[in-house]
């Protein structure tokens, strides 16, 4: 008899004596254990002695003599974590409904296996050396809540099944090297929130793509294309939009400023046309900066109180109700550098706020108050005549 087979008719023994934990559990965190390791100065595994009951083991909860909860490393700040590879034995830890994975050096795939845990709700193995393709089978994992395999090393693309999870709520990927084009979520009426940012994703996404159960929306450090103003006005929930840093296309929607947004990131892609929002914005932070946004700036955009329009081909004059703002200490960041502006109706002598910083150079004008303005905005005070004459 082999010692799996020993240990198996062991605990089964135990079990019927004592009502303690099921066999197949016992051996499941035995070798979990075999393959994940402390790393100096972390001492989560001191605890693991199989010679006493595994739901008493720091990480493990169980509930009627089943493991409920796996929570591999000290969660507390600046432990420094676990190393070795996730055993595919994990996934005969049938009533597995929480896998949590504290930030550490576990590297290797995820085991495929995981597509067998049909209670798991929460799958969080984020800031590791996580590495191969996201597996396909997670797709199968319909109770799942929360996926959060960020800041890893993941490869590929997104599987197409993950964005058919009806339960799905919290779905973070960033930081990774996922590539592809992003699947549809159309059918993933619960999704709350979906973070890619910082992958190489490509391609375009159809103007039904997500669901407008969406609050937080983050895509940005991408290779994303085309427009998306149909697809933009149907998220009438978001509180959090970041697309910065793509090469999205086509006009800002109007509808987007009504939002009950608290940051709007839509900065460095290829946005174009003019802004017109309906009414006052009352989004704290507005970012439209490196775009080719055009026409006159909007007064409705005077109550922002971070705003970022620089570097884009906006016209005219200056609304006054943008000076109103500013001097009252109402606007914190007003950067209105690198455009065609022709004037702005405040005093060489007025008193800026201290907290507050304006930057309009290198436009058509002579900036009628000297302030101090980001590096990036280079030295030249105005931009040459014969590029105004063009606009």
């Amino acid at each position: 008899m082999d010692v799996a087979s020993y240990s198996l008719l062991f605990m089964c023994f135990l079990q019927s004596v004592r009502g303690i934990l099921d066999p197949n559990d016992f051996l499941a965190l035995q070798s979990i254990r075999k393959s994940l390791h402390d790393v100096p100065g972390s001492n989560f595994f001191a605890s693991w002695d199989f010679t006493a009951d595994p739901c008493n083991f720091a990480g493990v909860y169980c509930a009627n003599d089943k493991v409920v909860a796996l929570n591999l490393g000290d969660p507390r700040a600046g432990s420094p974590g676990l190393t070795g590879k996730l055993d595919q034995s994990i996934s005969k830890l049938s009533a597995l409904a929480d896998l949590t994975v504290v930030p550490g050096r576990i590297y290797g795939p995820l085991p495929n296996s995981l597509s067998q845990l049909k209670n798991l709700r929460f799958l969080g193995v984020s800031r590791n050396f996580i590495s191969g393709e996201i597996p396909a089978g997670l797709g199968q994992l319909r109770n799942i809540k929360t996926i959060d395999l960020s800041y890893n090393q993941l490869t590929g693309t997104i599987p197409a099944s993950i964005g058919t999870l009806p339960q799905l709520t919290n779905l973070i990927l960033c930081h990774n090297r996922l590539s592809g084009s992003v699947p549809s979520f159309a059918s993933a009426y619960s999704l709350t929130r979906l973070e890619l940012k910082h992958n190489t994703l490509s391609g375009s996404l159809a103007p039904y793509s997500l669901p407008p159960s969406l609050h937080h929306l983050s895509l940005s450090w991408n290779k994303l294309t085309g427009p998306m103003d149909r697809l933009l006005t149907r998220l009438n929930r978001l509180n959090y939009l970041d697309l910065s840093l793509n090469q999205f296309t086509g006009p800002i929607p109007a509808q987007i400023f009504s939002f009950p947004l608290t940051n709007l990131q839509l900065e460095r892609n290829q946005f174009s046309g003019p802004v017109h929002p309906v009414n006052e914005v009352t989004i704290q932070t507005v970012d439209l900066s490196y775009n080719r946004l055009s026409g006159e700036v909007s007064p409705m955009l005077a109550s922002v109180q971070n705003l970022y329009l620089n570097n884009n081909w906006f016209t005219g004059q200056v609304p006054g109700s943008f000076v109103e703002r500013l001097l009252a200490a109402g606007i914190q960041i007003l950067y209105l550098q690198h455009n065609f502006l022709t004037g702005i109706a405040i005093s060489p002598t007025a008193d800026i706020p201290v907290s507050s910083t304006l930057c309009l150079q290198y436009n058509c004008m002579v900036p009628p108050v000297q302030t101090a303005c980001p590096f990036n905005a280079g030295r030249r005070k105005i931009r040459p005549p014969q590029q105004c004459n063009r606009r």
